[in-house]
């Protein structure tokens, strides 16, 4: 059986009371009071489903009681019918603007007034009812984020693989990028430097794509990979395809699992590390030749987290550099190769790019060794500021360096 529901009826009039108490009696439990003081005292110990109130009372009237109802966090979300033998617009108004949810002028009958009780308890459980579906609705779309955010990740995770055990040598590499990166973006936001464009980021969105950035390898051949020597000129064409080649696969897989393109989600960051890692700041860099500014501030700063790594790191062409001849190299490339706003960063953070190269210790050399430096006494050469990637148009060397790329 239903619970009845509660009714307080407030009015100055006990004759009033004891009618509505016997017209409302039938349907719901129905308290009945004399004053507004008498209504605040009685809603400590009872919550109603609904409130009848009289607005013209001596002491309080309805307007003031309403008030004090609506300030108090406790009884600001019970219905309120204003009940009046004022009839006029302005009285009515007033009331509706405060918050009541309707206006009854008296006299009234008993059927209009139960009419009037039944359609708020029908909003009411309308209301409710709207309110339990948008929650369920919710729940099933969080529930859904959660199983297609688990897709990506473990397509992710997938992808990451690919790309570092495609290539033993590398192994480790795209997860020191990122720990470079995130140490760049620290001092960036720090120092309040391109943040018109970084507080338009996610952050974990961006950490993430990051990971996808050298996706675009999986098109290299192994024999162009592992050569130990310089690259030919048709060799090197074929590298240079690596970053649009990504970028196609990002979007081929950003179609595939439905991922919205906007300027914050994953595939989209991914797409923009991809495609301008190899730009270059005085416009020499590839696919597409940018210059400056016109580079994406992600593609920058990716471009000196890669070549920093690929300097400290021994591949089959090349042996590592020293920490010391990789931030020297970097520093020549100050407005060449590099933003040199990103630069002066770089030199402020290259202790814990140090770090975290050593950190991150998962890489082996062509022999199986773990990555060694060469002479850390040795100076580095004068070069061009260029990188020493196997993927970059031009190389640097550092003293003990095998052939560039």
């Amino acid at each position: 059986m239903e619970k009845r529901k509660k009714i307080v009826l407030v009015d100055d009039s006990i004759i009033n009371l004891k009618i509505g108490r016997k017209v409302l009696g039938r349907l719901y439990d129905v308290y009945t009071v004399p004053s507004g003081e008498k209504l605040l005292n009685l809603l400590k110990t009872v919550v109603p489903n609904l409130i009848l109130l009289d607005i013209d009372m001596p002491v309080m009237n309805g307007f003031e009681v309403l008030s004090c109802l609506k300030a108090d966090n406790h009884t600001r979300d019970i219905p309120v019918i204003f009940l009046s033998s004022v009839s006029d617009s302005h009285s009515e108004d007033t009331g509706l603007s405060m918050g009541a949810v309707d206006y009854v002028s008296k006299p009234y009958t008993p059927s209009l007034l139960c009419n009037r009780i039944e359609m708020q308890f029908l909003l009411k459980e309308q209301r409710e009812q709207i309110l339990d579906y948008e929650n369920k609705l919710t729940e099933l779309r969080q529930e859904k984020e959660k199983i297609l955010g688990d897709f990506r990740k473990n397509i992710l995770k997938i992808l990451i693989d690919l790309v570092d055990r495609r290539n033993e040598i590398t192994n480790g590499h795209v997860e020191r990028t990122r720990r470079y990166i995130e140490v760049l973006l620290d001092v960036l936001l720090k120092n309040n430097i391109y943040q018109d464009v970084i507080n338009t980021w996610e952050k974990e969105f961006l950490l993430q794509s990051t990971l996808l950035y050298d996706l675009g390898k999986l098109s290299v051949k192994d024999t162009i990979l592992s050569k130990p020597g310089k690259l030919t000129e048709d060799e090197f064409n074929e590298v240079k395809k690596h970053t649009l080649l990504g970028v196609k696969i990002l979007e081929d897989i950003e179609t595939d699992i439905g991922e919205p393109f906007t300027e914050t989600s994953l595939f989209s960051h991914a797409k923009v590390f991809a495609g301008t890692h190899h730009e270059r700041w005085d416009g020499t860099g590839y696919p597409y030749g940018l210059s400056g500014y016109n580079i994406p501030l992600q593609g920058r700063i990716m471009a000196i987290a890669d070549v920093y790594d690929a300097l400290v790191a021994e591949r089959p062409y090349k042996k590592s550099c020293t920490h010391e001849e990789a931030t020297a190299i970097i520093l020549q490339g100050k407005g060449t190769h590099f933003d040199p706003v990103l630069v002066n960063i770089f030199i402020s953070v290259s202790d814990e790019f140090r770090r975290i190269s050593r950190e991150i210790i998962t890489q082996t050399s062509p022999s199986g060794r773990l990555e060694t430096p060469c002479d850390a006494k040795a100076a580095p050469k004068a070069v061009e500021p260029d990188s020493l990637l196997r993927f970059s148009a031009k190389s640097y060397e550092c003293t003990t360096s095998a052939t560039g790329s």
